[in-house]
């Protein structure tokens, strides 16, 4: 039985380490994806995880496959093609650490995996299905995407979604809003940053959050707000926890799929229903999610910057 399965693009981050006379960034290629980072963190924390998703048959590809193999992630979901390449994410970073990506991506493998390649024996032993939205921009995979969603739901597997918005890879914001909208309303959890819920709807994170409770049946919601920390909710209540002071950001590409595979690693300990977590729980889990999340952005890359749990812990 696995804890997470999820659905998803893995990549390679192509993320600038120096800049020449003219201009043009040296790049360092980092395992990343917001799946895989998902994943990265889980397993890290004590989880069992697996990924369905689509890479080349090509260096990238199995380089890729090879490190999720390392880290003990199951591959077993993971489909090779030799007639596409392995999606390249390139990463501008700003004085702050904050990220920008451009994608190489048409078609990437992420975007071809068709709704016959699903490994559902992953889907049938697992706990909970994680997916977001880049697996929804485009034919076939969003429409293995939605077979993946709906056979999970049939069989009473929890559902955990991350809008993960990247507006480049849409064709418009109003195609963006209309499949997160779905994703939103198939989800039992969701991770949201609050540039996500203005972006959809206009409102604060807190109003935000209350309105996926209320109207889209959501039961656990994080609306986390960058550098300040997270807001969570549930029917029990809502708080917010800060990010902890005195990090030093180098970059934040990965941190809020690490945050939320941090919160579902803890989630998963608790072995309670998402909507019955007490605000004691709620704020326990989001707390060691900021933790981890803030000391992930003091190195380069997704996948690798997953920090020991014993580092979380020495500052929850």
């Amino acid at each position: 039985m696995y804890d997470v399965v999820a659905l998803g693009e893995l990549l390679i981050d192509f993320a600038p380490v120096s800049t020449d006379d003219a201009g043009y960034p040296t790049l360092k290629a980092q395992p990343g994806g917001a799946p895989g980072n998902f994943l990265a963190a889980l397993q890290k924390y004590g989880c069992t995880t697996a990924l369905v998703g689509k890479v080349g048959e090509d260096a990238f590809g199995n380089l890729l496959v090879n490190t999720l193999d390392t880290l003990g992630i199951s591959t077993k979901g993971i489909v090779k093609d030799p007639s596409v390449f392995t999606t390249l994410a390139f990463v501008t970073l700003d004085a702050t650490g904050n990220r920008e990506f451009s994608f190489a991506r048409k078609p990437g493998a992420d975007t071809c995996l068709r709704a016959e390649e699903l490994d559902t024996a992953l889907l049938d032993d697992c706990k909970v299905f994680h997916f977001g939205t880049l697996s929804l921009t485009g034919e076939p995979a969003r429409s293995a995407t939605r077979a993946a969603v709906a056979y999970a739901k049939e069989r009473g597997k929890l559902i955990s979604f991350d809008p993960n918005l990247r507006k480049p890879l849409w064709p418009t914001e109003e195609a963006a809003k209309e499949q997160i909208e779905w994703g939103l309303r198939q989800a039992d959890i969701v991770k949201i940053s609050d540039e996500e819920i203005e972006f959809l709807w206009g409102i604060s994170p807190e109003e935000g959050a209350q309105k996926l409770l209320k109207e889209y049946g959501v039961s656990l919601v994080y609306a986390t707000l960058g550098p300040k920390g997270c807001h969570f909710a549930n029917a029990q209540g809502s708080g917010e926890v800060a990010s902890p002071s005195g990090i030093h950001v180098i970059d934040t590409t990965g941190a809020g799929d690490i945050f939320g595979g941090s919160a579902m690693s803890r989630f998963l300990k608790l072995n309670k229903a998402p909507g019955d977590l007490t605000m004691e729980e709620m704020r326990a889990v989001t707390r060691f999610a900021c933790c981890a999340a803030s000391l992930s952005t003091q190195t380069h890359g997704g996948i690798t910057s997953v920090v020991a749990e014993a580092d979380v812990e020495a500052i929850v």
